[in-house]
């Protein structure tokens, strides 16, 4: 590729009234509007004075900017140019939408926790954002693999700097920033989707308020899917507590959570029989063709064990304790340390849950725990969006600011999978904004009919029309010629 003209035939002016650079926000807040979140935002919002003043205009304005690629408060002007004043009104301006921010309190913060729950809801009510909801079965047969639903929890640090961002600190990553903590629901064949999150003080430890944290996000997957959805709440070691496991099993779900080696996990290893391991498919395995068998250096075994024995009874959680063990590279270094010979050869990788043998067999139910992974995707695809920055120096601003990037995050799922398309369904947040919402146009009006004049040959036409049909009607036919 190259220019078609020289550098000094080639000019550009900002002169163009009618142009706007991302057509797709039509049909995306057309969603938005029929899944109703401006009107939750003005049910369930009292942020106080004339600051909160028409909350629900303001939450579609920010949610609309993050849709855009807005990752900051002064990047929200984005809505303001060209003709987006005729296909849009009551967009605000960035100081607007600061003060707005700015004038919340922790209560407001979970009130918009509240409107980004149920407009979650209503999404999946739209869209096949989760896909169809299971009929109920009988309470005796046992959930598949494939039938769990997956809740993944975890949390990632957001670097930030300067002096002034209220509860920055150093956490586990010895990074300075703030703490986002997250929930995550997967169903098979379908992208996930944010169902808790909340905005912690960098300096918190993981386990902080993870119980609580856990119960709603196993709520709010019981309204989504039903309440007889076989659900496994997988988690890292950090969330391995009483509480956290106690939060999951109190909604009726499963958990998988990895363990620490502890004197006590280790004394479980090592009473697993040599005879016990089972070769599993991992990194450089290969398949035997005559057997099917896996020829790999890595091994499964699993033994019954009831975490939190050392708790009263009613606190102790029976189960089973997987482990995966591969070999250790560095056997002969800790070997010449002194170190035990359990640890001599191997690397043990630990994990317990509560899903019946029946259910998962040790292979499976490794397999399915090791796929928690999969929040970190999340975590990646938030900051590199809307949670690239956390905009403000107020706390609550921020953790407002967490709540309208999972909105955004969310939204943008539901809109890919109206599009019939599976693959764009499962993209990335800049991928689904680079094919359906940053889309230049050009804005006509003729007989009080506005038309969006979008690039020729676009390589995503079908699946933008697809979702233009859902939001706003079917396009109208183009005119003779």
């Amino acid at each position: 590729m190259k220019l078609s003209h020289t550098l000094t035939r080639t000019s550009a002016v900002f002169d163009d009234p009618n142009l706007v650079s991302s057509a797709g926000l039509v049909p995306v807040m057309a969603l938005t509007d029929a899944a109703g979140l401006r009107v939750l935002a003005d049910q369930r919002l009292t942020v106080a004075t004339d600051k909160g003043a028409n909350a629900g205009l303001k939450v579609a304005s920010l949610v609309g900017g993050m849709l855009a690629g807005a990752d900051s408060i002064d990047d929200m002007a984005l809505l303001r140019h060209g003709g987006m004043a005729k296909v849009f009104t009551s967009a605000y301006a960035p100081s607007t939408l600061g003060a707005f921010l700015r004038a919340f309190t922790f209560g407001h913060v979970r009130q918009l926790d509240a409107v980004a729950a149920r407009f979650l809801l209503a999404l999946a009510a739209r869209t096949r954002l989760l896909g169809p909801v299971a009929a109920p079965g009988p309470a005796s047969t046992p959930a598949t693999a494939g039938e769990y639903a997956l809740v993944d929890v975890d949390d990632t640090i957001i670097e930030v700097h300067g002096h002034q961002k209220q509860g920055a600190g150093f956490g586990y990553s010895k990074v300075r920033g703030l703490n986002a903590f997250l929930a995550t629901l997967t169903t098979a064949g379908h992208a996930p989707v944010i169902v808790a999150q909340r905005l912690r003080k960098g300096s918190c430890g993981s386990p902080r308020g993870a119980a609580r944290l856990i119960g709603d996000a196993v709520k709010q997957a019981r309204r989504l899917l039903g309440a007889d959805r076989a659900i496994l709440v997988r988690m890292d070691s950090a969330f391995f507590g009483g509480p956290a496991v106690r939060a999951a099993l109190a909604g009726g779900a499963d958990v998988s959570v990895t363990v620490r080696l502890t004197a006590t996990i280790k004394a479980a290893i090592a009473g697993i029989d040599e005879h016990a391991w089972t070769t599993i498919e991992y990194t450089d395995a290969i398949r035997d063709e005559a057997t099917g068998a896996w020829i790999s250096r890595a091994e499964v075994a699993e033994i019954d064990f009831t975490a939190f024995a050392a708790q009263k009874k009613a606190h102790q959680v029976p189960g089973r304790l997987v482990v995966r063990r591969i070999p250790d590279v560095n056997a002969d270094k800790k070997k010449a340390a002194g170190q035990g010979t359990l640890f001599d050869v191997w690397r043990f990788h630990a994990f317990f849950t509560t899903v019946p043998a029946d259910t998962l067999d040790t292979v499976a139910a490794d397999q399915a725990h090791r796929h928690h992974a999969i929040i970190e995707q999340v975590h990646a695809d938030l900051k590199n969006s809307a949670l690239a920055h956390l905009p403000s120096g107020k706390f609550t601003a921020n953790a407002a600011w967490l709540v309208l990037a999972v909105i955004a995050f969310n939204l943008t799922r539901a809109a890919a999978t109206v599009t019939g398309e599976p693959a764009l369904a499962k993209s990335t947040t800049a991928t689904i904004r680079r094919k359906l919402i940053t889309v230049p146009a050009r804005v006509a009006s003729s007989a009080r009919r506005v038309t969006l004049h979008l690039p020729k040959d676009w390589p995503w036409e079908h699946a933008w029309t697809q979702l233009f049909t859902l939001g706003c009607g079917p396009p109208a036919a183009p005119p003779r010629t």
